[in-house]
């Protein structure tokens, strides 16, 4: 296998940014190295058996160093593995990815550029800001707002000097990267070198996330602005007179839950669709996964002949999977919807009929409730000789006991495991700092706090506890929590419809 090596933009945070080009590359790559300032969401497509090596850099805190991740590159390309150089914003802007690329090209390894959106404009256009704009800028810099005086930011790096006589002349818009901790030191040496002080400014506080916001001022007021709003990397500061147009054209909506952050705990693959409707509605997601679902092979995968059952119940979106893996009546090819024709199909919730669905069947038996127990009462009319339960391995036996009563004949299948998933101490912080943390499972509260006790990590009590329905409620109270939130329905759109009505009831008394 050639050797090759791809230098990928990742866009400035928002998943919905990434290209098309990046997410092809994320799904195929053997090997992905990649920085802090990627989307959240951006490794989710990455394969289960790829190799992901964090290369960040934290600003005050650790960091790889840049001649370290050149040479994974390169040891990892000669191994004959296709690799990810996955970048916030672009490659080529104050990415390094010139100094990568000339590393590459002299170990001889093939490689191939990818844009991305780079923040300085995406960050500028989500805040309402043109850096361009007919009569006010025909000309945008894109300059490095880390500089050697003032702080030790840029210490040991060999940075040329700021030109800013050239910068306060540029007769267009100033747009700088990282440099919102020396804006201070900014602000007066373009003043010194000839900047109207008047001049229209703003920072754009982690532009295109959820958490974004603008603070506004002039060149000699910005500074002092931004310290008392305390605004934080990563940011960007727009100069001059398109700045202003920013109060006017602001067009991202206000958000129910912006300003709050939500941690997820349910797996990673599951996760994603929940985190996104989070950030769609303003949170900063914390993602916590402790669990990890894992399909059980029972030897190789032995088949399952769904044709003696005049029933089969489904419990989850996992077990829909499960089950297509192994169906197999001897007639269809294995896997094949075709199987189950003459059995009633039953399901658990709204995410297992859609999993179904997808799989080409309609589900006959959906119960009002989002449990086995409202699943026992939709079957009782139902006639039924021979059911099938396909679920997870240690499931409650509330529905294959509730059947055998009536005496019907109840193969239980297990398909898939919930296993823990190892979490990072700092990850285990975060969740303490969250003000919402939620729960979808009885697992999940399990292994969450398995894993708190060994991080020494528990919600703290400013944080809200988020329960997914009445089983994962009673598996918190067994270990000392009390749900703060309970979904109803008991589903990841009711948990989210619960936390909107907890947020808008704490608001309106003033908490």
């Amino acid at each position: 296998m050639s050797a090759r090596v791809y230098l990928v933009g990742a866009g400035p945070g928002d998943p919905g940014l990434l290209t098309a080009r990046a997410l092809e590359l994320i799904a195929d790559a053997d090997v992905i190295l990649y920085d802090r300032l990627i989307p959240r969401t951006a490794l989710d497509g990455a394969r289960a058996d790829a190799e992901l090596l964090f290369v960040g850099k934290e600003g005050g805190g650790p960091s790889v160093p840049q001649e370290r991740t050149q040479a994974l590159m390169i040891e990892r390309a000669q191994a004959g593995a296709t690799v990810l150089r996955l970048k916030g914003g672009d490659p080529f802007v104050f990415g390094r990815g010139g100094e990568e690329a000339l590393a590459l090209r002299a170990a001889g390894i093939d490689f191939e550029i990818v844009p991305g959106v780079t923040a300085g404009i995406a960050a500028s256009a989500y805040a309402g800001i043109p850096v361009t704009h007919r009569g006010l800028a025909t000309a945008v810099a894109l300059v490095t707002g880390h500089t050697q005086a003032g702080s030790g930011d840029a210490a040991g790096e060999d940075e040329a000097a700021i030109d800013w006589p050239g910068l306060a002349a540029f007769p267009g818009t100033l747009v700088l990267y990282m440099g919102v901790r020396q804006l201070p030191h900014i602000a007066a040496s373009l003043i010194a070198a000839g900047r109207p002080g008047s001049q229209p400014v703003a920072v754009v506080e982690a532009g295109t996330l959820p958490g974004q916001r603008s603070v506004f001022g002039t060149l000699a007021t910005i500074a002092d602005i931004a310290r008392q709003q305390e605004v934080r990397p990563p940011s960007i500061t727009v100069i001059g007179p398109v700045a202003a147009l920013g109060e006017q054209i602001a067009w991202l909506p206000s958000r129910p839950l912006g300003g709050l952050s939500v941690a997820v705990t349910r797996a990673r693959a599951q996760a994603s669709g929940l985190a996104r409707r989070l950030e769609a509605l303003g949170a900063s997601v914390v993602q916590a996964p402790v669990i990890r679902i894992q399909q059980l092979t029972d030897g190789a995968r032995q088949p399952l002949d769904p044709s003696p059952y005049d029933l089969v119940c489904v419990t989850s979106p996992n077990a829909v999977d499960g089950l297509f893996d192994r169906l197999d009546d001897g007639i269809h090819p294995r896997g094949d919807a075709r199987s189950l024709a003459g059995a009633r199909v039953a399901a658990i919730g709204p995410g297992t009929a859609r999993a179904l669905s997808a799989r080409g069947i309609v589900a006959d038996v959906l119960p009002e409730r989002f449990v086995a127990e409202s699943l026992v009462e939709a079957l009782a009319e139902l006639p039924v000789k021979r059911a099938l339960i396909a679920r997870a391995r240690q499931a409650r036996d509330v529905l294959p006991d509730a059947l055998r009563e009536r005496g019907v004949e109840v193969d239980v299948v297990e398909l898939y495991e919930t296993v823990a998933e190892s979490l990072a101490p700092q990850a285990l912080r975060a969740v303490t700092e969250a003000d919402y943390v939620t729960f979808t499972s009885s697992s999940t509260v399990r292994f969450f706090l398995d894993a708190a006790g060994a991080g020494g990590a528990v919600p703290s009590p400013r944080t809200r506890i988020v329960s997914i329905g009445p089983a994962t409620s009673q598996t918190l109270r067994e270990h000392g929590l009390e749900p703060d939130v309970e979904a109803d329905p008991y589903d990841v759109e009711g948990m989210i419809a619960a936390l909107l009505a907890d947020v808008a009831s704490r608001a309106s008394d003033g908490r």
